[in-house]
């Protein structure tokens, strides 16, 4: 008896904290690659006294998403929640980032790309690259699991306070509500 109550036990642990799916660990990582871009993008805008807020440049990527994703068989209306949610992340690390240089005065001394020609092509690519990954996680989104699966990849992510706040931002939509 003393067995068969173990097993059982054993049983139900192991299914209310069943491991993530394979999925989970490309998405986010297409995520902090996306986030990577973010200081890139703040220094540009930085240099060139730009705000951070390009709201005609935001509607194009979350209608282009919209537009894409059918072909990567996701649904239109979760692409655009998904991607408005990736444009807010971007923009939280570079608020962070551009009132720490603010607070001192200068930006790092780092190479400068060009916004245009270099960093919105890597954005393109991520674009596609997010919405392939986001349709292979998608089964997964409904799972009760899922909020546990996300929040404990995020944590066990080498991030600063910064880049950590900014990845529970872009997943927070990730997982579908009860209904």
């Amino acid at each position: 008896m003393r067995r068969t109550l173990l097993l059982t036990a054993t049983l139900f642990s192991s299914a209310a904290f069943a491991a993530p799916p394979a999925t989970l660990a490309p998405l986010l990582d297409s995520v902090q690659q996306r986030l990577d871009i973010a200081p890139k993008v703040a220094l540009t805008k930085w240099d060139n006294h730009k705000p951070v807020l390009d709201a005609p440049r935001e509607r194009d990527v979350i209608a282009g998403a919209g537009k894409l994703a059918a072909e990567y068989k996701v649904d239109g209306a979760l692409a655009e929640q998904f991607f408005a949610a990736q444009i807010e992340a971007n923009k939280l690390v570079q608020y962070g980032l551009l009132t720490q240089w603010n607070a001192k005065g200068a930006a790092p001394d780092t190479p400068r790309v060009d916004l245009a020609k270099e960093i919105r092509p890597q954005l393109d690519v991520l674009q596609k690259q997010l919405l392939e990954r986001l349709a292979a996680f998608a089964p997964s989104r409904a799972d009760p699991q899922c909020p546990r699966w996300v929040a404990s990849a995020i944590e066990a992510r080498k991030a600063d306070a910064l880049q950590r706040t900014a990845l529970v931002r872009a997943t927070g939509e990730l997982c579908a509500s009860p209904s």
